[in-house]
This record gives structure tokens, C-alpha cells and sequence, in this order.
């Protein structure tokens, strides 16, 4: 579950160790020295900050949290470097899933519960513009996150260029993708790559997938739910190692 750390001391010293947050809650017009390093020491580590009125800040801490409240990951977020290990350990090619953006926590938590099921080697998320490890999440999850890692990185093209020269393919879901999905290769060492409700792939960590994939839809409507079509996709990747194995 997240946990809540209230006061300004806490709060900094969670940041100069080093521990891993979600978000950081400010009371409006809050200044000072104290606040100041704990804005600078929040942006160094990607720590999104947020101002609200003091109500909210009282619903989740009560009367002592002197205007900043940090909210504190469900559990640590692994390496990316162990969600590779993890796949070597196993005698496996790598299998990760990334996703760009996705903001609903019910969908990463449906994902993290698939990626578990399917035996998918990690989960990467970025660290602004998507929801975090959150109490949320790990109900959706249903005791899936305490099997899967998750990394979480500053730039998700960057990570994409970094694992496609370890030897994996960037493959990403798209609903204008040329190809479908149940014709392409999934036995190579893989990271899938999915996008946001509703947006899709930002065109950045598109351009830097090796190529785009699309389910086949029948019916009227046009798309699925990201954790739907992640799911489906997750479960092709599983078919196709199954068979490939001797």
C-alpha cells in the first residue's frame, strides 16, 4: 500500500536517501529554505510536486504534516539492469512490457496481474505522465506486483535505444500498425511497448520501436482498452514461445 510520510523533515530526508516517490503534496504559497530543497532535491530525482489547499493535506496526514506530505511507493521499483537478470537467471530471452503514458491505475494493475500470469520478465513505467506504484494499482493487481519488477525511468526512447543494444527488439502496439499482431515474431528477445488510453504511442517512443504491430478487430468498435489489448498481445507472445520450445 502507499505509505505517507508527513512533515518537511521526513519528506527531505526520503529524498536524500534516495527513496523511491510517487508525488510530493505542497501547501499553496509554501517557502523557505526547507522548501526550497526539497523542490530542488524532488525535480534532481523526478519526484512530481503538487500544490494543494491544506484540507487535503490534513485527509491524509492530519495536523502535523507542516504543509508537505510525500507519497511513498507501494514497494521499492526495481533496476532496469534486474528485469534483464531476471530473464537470464530463468534461461529465457528477455520479455519486458513497457508502457507510455498510461495514467489509469486499474489498467497498469490489470497489466502487472497479466504480465505475472504470462511469466513476463518486468514492467517499465516512466516517471512523469503515468501513475506510479500506487495503493490503486496494487488492489487492480491483485498480489501480482510482489512477483513482477518494475522499473521506472526518466526517458522511455532513451531506455528503448539502451535495450534495442542489448540485443532486443523494441515492438510496439498500434492501431494503424500495418502488420497484425499474430503474424509477427515474438520468440526474439522482446520488449512490448504499449500506449495510453485513448492517445497511444507518444511519436517520440514510437519512432523508436523497430516496428508496430495491430490486433485484428471484426467488430464495430475500433479499439480496446489498453490492459485488454495488452493482455491479448502478452498471451501471443506466451503462445509462440510455447511452441517454440523443444
Amino acid at each position: 500500500m502507499t505509505e505517507t510520510l508527513a512533515g518537511r523533515n521526513q519528506v527531505r530526508e526520503a529524498l536524500r536517501a534516495g527513496r523511491p516517490l510517487n508525488k510530493i503534496l505542497l501547501a499553496p504559497h509554501l517557502e523557505g529554505q526547507a522548501i526550497g530543497e526539497i523542490i530542488n532535491l524532488a525535480r534532481e530525482r523526478g519526484v512530481p510536486l503538487q500544490r494543494v489547499n491544506r484540507a487535503a493535506l490534513e485527509k491524509l496526514a492530519g495536523h502535523h504534516h507542516q504543509g508537505v506530505v510525500a507519497l511513498a511507493a507501494a514497494r521499492e521499483y526495481a533496476d532496469l539492469e534486474d528485469l534483464l537478470a531476471r530473464a537470464g537467471e530463468a534461461g529465457e530471452p528477455p520479455f519486458l512490457i513497457m508502457l507510455d503514458r498510461v495514467e489509469d491505475p486499474h489498467n497498469l494493475g490489470a497489466i502487472l496481474r497479466s504480465a505475472e500470469a504470462v511469466g513476463a520478465h518486468g514492467v517499465i513505467i516512466p516517471r512523469r505522465r503515468g501513475v506510479g506504484l500506487t495503493a490503486a494499482v496494487a488492489r487492480a493487481a491483485v498480489g501480482a506486483q510482489e512477483y513482477v519488477p518494475v522499473a521506472r525511468v526518466t526517458n522511455l526512447a532513451r531506455t528503448l535505444e539502451e535495450l534495442k543494444g542489448k540485443g532486443l527488439w523494441a515492438i510496439g502496439a498500434a492501431g494503424d500498425a500495418g502488420q497484425e499482431a499474430f503474424n509477427a515474431d515474438f520468440t526474439v528477445p522482446l520488449v512490448l511497448v504499449l500506449g495510453s488510453e485513448g492517445r497511444g504511442l507518444s511519436p517520440l517512443v514510437r519512432s523508436r520501436c523497430d516496428f508496430t504491430v495491430r490486433l485484428p478487430m471484426r467488430g464495430r468498435i475500433n479499439s480496446l482498452n489498453v490492459a485488454t489489448a495488452a493482455t491479448v498481445l502478452m498471451y501471443e507472445v506466451l503462445r509462440q514461445r510455447g511452441q517454440a520450445r523443444p
